[in-house]
């Protein structure tokens, strides 16, 4: 099969025939039909420090897919020939305590599509059918290809009550894009995004879930607050930036008793006002991935009534372009990038 591979530990991919994958007992066979970038894959493309403290090539990467099933091992049960599927990129233990609890999503273990073992830049996928998710038919194939990070935006933007809250969401990157559709989907009152990217911000306007997307370049929080008439900060921060400046600002224009979800990789190097979360009593909440499978079901069951993100998808490729989509997704100038594998 035709597989995009980090051949070497230097910038760059390689497209390149390996073997088709063996599965095993428990596990089926995906034969791939979209896959999207991530910022993980562009980090592993560029290699940069992050990338190179996980991946290790050669390795084939990508974890974001949709497919259809078309082998089964002997001993998995509730799936068919044929079935259209994405998955869970994290492959959990299965035994330690977080795993046995419901919360494999923090295994201390977990084996990551992509970066840790073979992912789903390739034609054909070999997944265990603990870590499948079927899809209906009212998801497209190019939405099934974006419900990992729409898990992310679907964990972070349900940590809290969302009904008639008034909504922060720092970073209109796609997962901060998507989070403002679903806040907005929940019930939240108002449900402002903020970003220093044109492009990320006209794309915020066009799918038209936000009441607000505020560039902070040439607005500012107080002013945005003023406009909607909120008198006492916002109730819910959604972090989706990775900003130092953006987390400081949210924290700053939180109302008492407001509750903040981190899914933003901060700098290690980022400064808190620490007071202000204390004399505030703010609740601060870190995300890492989704739900196994509380996350799955939230988001499928959204989709199939009403949630619409398939405007964050901006561009596709043919996999054999797969350097161009690479550079565009290094620009910032797109939303959701799919490599089609048909």
């Amino acid at each position: 099969m035709q597989a995009l591979m980090k051949t070497a530990a230097a910038p760059g991919l390689v497209l390149q025939e390996v073997a088709e994958p063996e599965f095993g007992s428990h596990d089926v066979l995906i034969r791939i039909h979209n896959a999207a970038i991530c910022g993980t894959d562009l980090h592993i493309y560029k290699w940069d420090a992050m990338a190179q403290s996980y991946c290790h090539p050669p390795l084939i990467i990508g974890h974001e897919f949709f497919g259809e099933i078309v082998a089964i091992g002997d001993a998995v049960q509730g799936f068919h020939l044929g079935q259209r599927v994405s998955g869970e990129a994290h492959i959990g233990c299965g035994y330690c305590r977080n795993c046995r609890s419901g919360r494999s999503h923090l295994c201390r273990v977990n084996d990551a599509l992509g970066a840790t073992r073979h992912g789903c830049f390739a034609e054909y996928l070999a997944l265990p059918a603990g870590n499948v998710c079927a899809l209906p038919d009212a998801i497209s194939n190019e939405t099934g290809a974006i419900l990992d990070p729409l898990g992310n935006a679907t964990h972070t933007a349900l940590q809290f009550n969302l009904v008639g809250e008034d909504v922060l969401i720092t970073g209109a990157g796609p997962v901060g894009l998507m989070a403002a559709a679903i806040a907005r989907h929940v019930g939240a009152r108002y449900v402002v995004i903020s970003d220093i990217s044109p492009y990320r911000l006209a794309l915020a306007r066009e799918m038209g879930h936000a009441t607000l997307a505020l560039d902070l370049r040439t607005a500012n929080l107080p002013d945005a607050m003023k406009q909607l008439g909120m008198r006492e900060g916002f109730d819910v921060g959604l972090e989706m930036s990775g900003s130092a400046d953006a987390i400081n600002q949210m924290i700053a224009h939180m109302n008492h008793a407001g509750r903040i979800a981190l899914l933003g990789f901060l700098p290690v190097t980022t400064q808190i006002d620490w007071s202000r979360v204390i004399f505030k009593g703010l609740q601060l909440q870190g995300i890492y991935g989704r739900q196994m499978f509380e996350t799955w079901y939230k988001m499928v069951s959204m989709l199939q009534s009403g949630l619409n993100v398939s405007k964050v998808i901006t561009h596709q490729f043919h996999f054999t372009e797969f350097e161009k989509a690479f550079a565009l997704g290094i620009s910032g100038q797109s939303g959701k990038i799919l490599l089609r594998w048909q």
